[in-house]
């Protein structure tokens, strides 16, 4: 986006979502019920409403940011306006509960609410950061070139080694067919991997080079090193973009749960009112 989500269109979003803030709470103070404040009251159930309405609002940009070209209002429009006015109904889902919480349906429904509200938060961060994170990391190149120049690399370190004693032909062949990128999931949000083969054959030459130090050693020693680099630098690029998918596969289940406690909240209230 040529400009960023957060300060799109003067903050305007940023305005109507503390517009609807201020009316809640003011209308909160106001309020004065017979015992103390919560959802049953007039306020409670027209705070209620709005909260609800937010709600499904905001769950319906996962539907609307897959329609390119549909509706009056742009996809930055949308994403700017889900970040502020999820932030407002954190506000006015909580004036609507009174600032109470039990061990009932309509907590869980809060309770899951803030979970969505606060991964939306750090989604915020990651989509934010990470796109220049990742420029940064991979300067100028894409993961295929890097992967492409490990493959280069690997062939003259193998050429290089086959002139040179038989342990060091062996820790860089086993660094060219054992070294590994992200094959778990733990791996790849770790983002390095202090047992690399590669590591291990870099640090067998440096180690070996008083014994016999050659052109061709010193050579290998600099491929290695640059393949250590470019290992480092795609780990890092794995790692960001399994945060990203990491963080979708947690936010949208717990903003679909979320969706069901409403419904369940809903009902519910209805039923006993």
């Amino acid at each position: 986006m040529r400009e960023s989500i957060l300060i799109y269109r003067n903050h305007l979003y940023l305005k109507l979502a503390a517009l609807v803030s201020l009316v809640a709470t003011t209308a909160y103070v106001w309020h004065t019920p017979f015992e103390r404040p919560n959802g049953g009251t007039w306020l409670g159930y027209t705070l209620g409403v709005v909260a609800g309405g937010l709600m499904i609002w905001l769950a319906w940009f996962g539907v609307r940011k897959r329609k390119y070209g549909i509706g009056k209002l742009r996809l930055e429009d949308w994403l700017s306006a889900h970040v502020y006015m999820g932030l407002a109904l954190a506000i006015v889902a909580t004036l609507h509960a009174g600032f109470q919480l039990n061990w009932n349906v309509h907590s869980a429904l809060y309770v899951l609410m803030m979970i969505v509200i606060i991964s939306g938060i750090v989604g915020v961060y990651f989509y934010i950061r990470f796109p220049i994170m990742l420029t940064e990391n991979r300067r100028g190149m894409t993961a295929e070139v890097m992967l492409t120049q490990i493959t280069d690399l690997d062939r003259e370190i193998r050429q290089l080694a086959m002139g040179l004693d038989d342990a060091t032909n062996a820790a860089v062949l086993k660094a060219s067919q054992e070294t590994i990128v992200g094959t778990t999931l733990f791996s790849q949000l770790r983002g390095f991997d202090e047992d690399c083969e590669t590591t291990q054959a870099r640090r067998f030459v440096e180690d070996s080079e008083g014994s016999g130090e050659s052109t061709s050693r010193r050579q290998l020693l600099t491929r290695l090193v640059r393949k250590e680099e470019l290992l480092k630098r795609i780990r890092r690029d794995v790692q960001l973009r399994c945060l990203l998918k990491t963080w979708l596969i947690c936010h949208v289940p717990f903003s679909v749960a979320a969706l069901m406690a409403l419904a369940v909240h809903v009902v519910t209230v209805f039923y006993y009112w």
